[in-house]
């Protein structure tokens, strides 16, 4: 009896190889695993960070159906260039990113400033996208009301995040929050391969310019959002210290096809606290068949 050879273990957050390709100039790093067949999920990552801040239990979770895409946009980290100081210069820098790969279609998972790169790339860059997925962010001209006056201190006072600053930006003060936060910690550092460097100060300076310049209204409030006929998935903590919760709601009423989740007991970091049950509510939506109206 012969024995047919198994097949070699599919690639997975920690195990696929970095990538390259060019576009306009710049060399974007970048990773593609899951499922062979299916709309690819681009994933749009928070200030400072790059492809190793994701968690594998996220990315892993929706790669089992789905291929994922991460990648490091213009300047960040392991991709070259300098890194744009405005969402819309960011946001055309993705979709050069996206169609370099040979991609007509993409869903889009926007996390923090993703989020805005996300909003701006749906806008600018419309026959992209087909679903898009907007967590811990916030339409342009939000409400920064409820922001905690230490949150630009902890996000750059120290060359890469420490766990004692992403318990306090990400998660809840809770007990159950705060451990959710040293599990995602220790599943993110998981990875042995083509690590990231940290990103840089440019990359820094740059992203902070864009946040700041994002807080600045273009026309009549959130008017842009009305343009985003997309089906499209909000999901936040119930007390965001960073990009305070209200914004959720503000994307929900305002994007005609959104509906919108909150979850308990937590932060900025929602999806991370609760990556199982993030990836379910993500999966549904991807899946859906008809968006609402």
């Amino acid at each position: 009896m012969t024995t047919e050879p198994a097949d070699p273990p599919r690639p997975s957050h920690a195990t696929a190889p970095n990538q390259f390709v060019t576009a306009n100039g710049v060399r974007y790093a970048y990773r593609r695993f899951g499922a062979e067949t299916g709309t690819p999920v681009v994933f749009l990552q928070h200030f400072r960070g790059g492809m190793d801040n994701w968690d594998p239990a996220v990315t892993d979770g929706l790669a089992a159906n789905r291929p994922v895409i991460l990648f490091n946009n213009t300047g960040v980290a392991s991709s070259s260039g300098q890194t744009p100081d405005t969402v819309e210069a960011q946001a055309d820098d993705a979709a050069a990113f996206i169609r370099a790969l040979g991609l007509t279609h993409v869903d889009v998972l926007g996390f923090s400033i993703g989020g805005y790169v996300a909003q701006a790339l749906t806008l600018r860059h419309h026959d992209l996208v087909r679903r898009l997925v907007l967590a811990g962010t916030k339409p342009r001209a939000g409400d920064d009301t409820d922001r905690d006056p230490d949150v630009n201190t902890v996000a750059t006072r120290h060359e890469v995040l420490t766990l004692e600053d992403l318990r306090f930006l990400f998660f809840a003060p809770s007990t159950a929050s705060q451990a959710a936060g040293e599990r995602y910690w220790d599943r993110c550092h998981q990875r042995a391969i083509d690590v990231d460097p940290p990103t840089s100060k440019q990359t820094m300076q740059a992203q902070a310019a864009a946040i700041v310049e994002w807080k600045l209204p273009h026309g009549a409030p959130f008017a842009d959002l009305k343009r985003i006929t997309q089906p499209t998935l909000v999901i936040n903590g119930h007390r965001d210290v960073m990009v305070p919760t209200i914004n959720s709601y503000y994307l929900a009423q305002h994007i005609p096809a959104a509906q919108l989740i909150v979850y308990p007991d937590s932060g900025h970091g929602s999806l991370f606290q609760y990556p199982e049950l993030f990836v379910a509510d993500v999966g549904r939506f991807l899946n859906a068949a008809v968006a609402f109206a």
